[in-house]
Parts: C-alpha cells; structure tokens; sequence
C-alpha cells in the first residue's frame, strides 16, 4: 500500500507540472525527448517512479521546476515562486501557414507572458497585408474563439478550408457575411466572405513588433 501510495504521488507530481504547460502526455513527453509517451503511462499506473533521467529531461526544459521536489515531493513545484504564471508555446512560424498543423508541430520554447493572460499560444505573422499596424515579423499572441465570439472591429486568424488570413473583421451589407480588410489598402484589397464558411478562428489578443 506504501509503495501504491508512492507511486501515485510520483504521478500527481509529474502530472501537475503537464497541466502547467499546458500539453497532452503525450506531447509532453515528445518535448522532453522521451521516444514514446508510455514512458509516462507506467509512471501514471504506478508501475515505475519519476527516475533521475526523466527528471533531468524535465527540469532541462523547464528549469523553474525544482528537481528536488519531482523526484521526491520535498518543497515547493517551482524553484521560486516568481516562476509561476501562464506559460503559452512560440513557434517560429507563419501564423497563416502553420496554425491549422499545430498538432504536428512542436514549439521552438515556452514563454511566461503575463500581459496576455487570455493569450493561448504565440507564432509569427510574416505578410504584408496589416502593416504598418502589425509589422512583417511580428509575433501574435493568439486565442482561438468559435466564430460566434467575433467581435467587429476586431483582429482575427480566420481559416475558412480555403485560406487563412489574418485581417479585421467587419460587418458587411449582408447580415450574414464578413468584410475582411487589411490595414495595407495599396497592396492588399478587402474582400467579403461568409460567415458559414468561417470554420476556425483565432483572435488576436496582442502582437510584439521585433527589432530587425
């Protein structure tokens, strides 16, 4: 029963730092570099304990995690408490190509961002079509919303099957459409879409403009 009761503890250990970074168990373990996730399902039924290289792996990548505490429960989760706070993936990717492939991918790091509490995950936006307001290279702090949540006025992410584009959403004649218009007008037109054949969406919550 000891041995039961420890082996559970190892498990709501590990499985709490995986509900702070916000991942699957199995994505978890593909970060950490572990070949396959069942290395962490015989640690959830209590048939192994968290052993000192799962630890390292972890702690590697997540080096605010105290390593002490995961290998034995002593003391606190985070080396300081400083550390905690939302954590969201950054891929260094273009948001309009590769955020309908984020099961595929992996993130290039974790970021703590606590001025974009709402904000889910951050990617690159690399096109021409809302600067100057949001400049090529920039990074977009997203959260995807059903297509009932769009507020006009509004930055989304939109895939509609055909297309993803990033653009401000407005209301057209139609009741049922969307007028889709860029911030640069000279090279970009806006166009009108509709709104049934909005499947995804993913509101812009901020974007950081980097230094080149």
């Amino acid at each position: 029963m000891k041995q039961m009761t420890e082996n559970n503890a190892n498990w709501e250990r590990l499985e709490a730092v995986i509900h702070w970074a916000k991942m699957s168990t199995n994505y978890f373990a593909r970060y950490i570099g572990l070949p396959r996730g069942e290395n962490l399902y015989q640690i959830r039924k209590g048939n192994n304990g968290i052993s000192k290289d799962v630890a390292r792996r972890v702690t590697e990548k997540f080096p605010e995690i105290s390593d002490v505490w995961l290998l034995t429960g002593s003391g606190e989760m985070f080396k300081t408490p400083k550390q905690e706070g939302n954590l969201i993936p950054l891929y260094r990717m273009d948001a309009e190509r590769s955020i309908l492939h984020l099961e595929t991918l992996n993130p290039d790091k974790l970021i703590c961002q606590a001025l974009v509490e709402e904000a889910q995950l951050a990617m690159l936006y690399l096109s021409e079509a809302m600067r100057p307001r949001i400049a090529s290279g920039s990074v977009l702090f997203l959260r995807e919303v059903t297509p009932q949540e769009i507020i006009p006025g509004h930055d989304y992410l939109l895939s509609t099957g055909d297309v993803v584009l990033l653009r401000t959403v407005r209301t057209a004649e139609g009741a049922d459409r969307w007028r889709l218009e860029p911030s640069n007008r000279e090279d970009y037109d806006a166009w009108e879409i509709s709104r049934d054949s909005v499947q995804k969406v993913w509101q812009v919550c901020a974007h950081l403009t980097m230094n080149k």
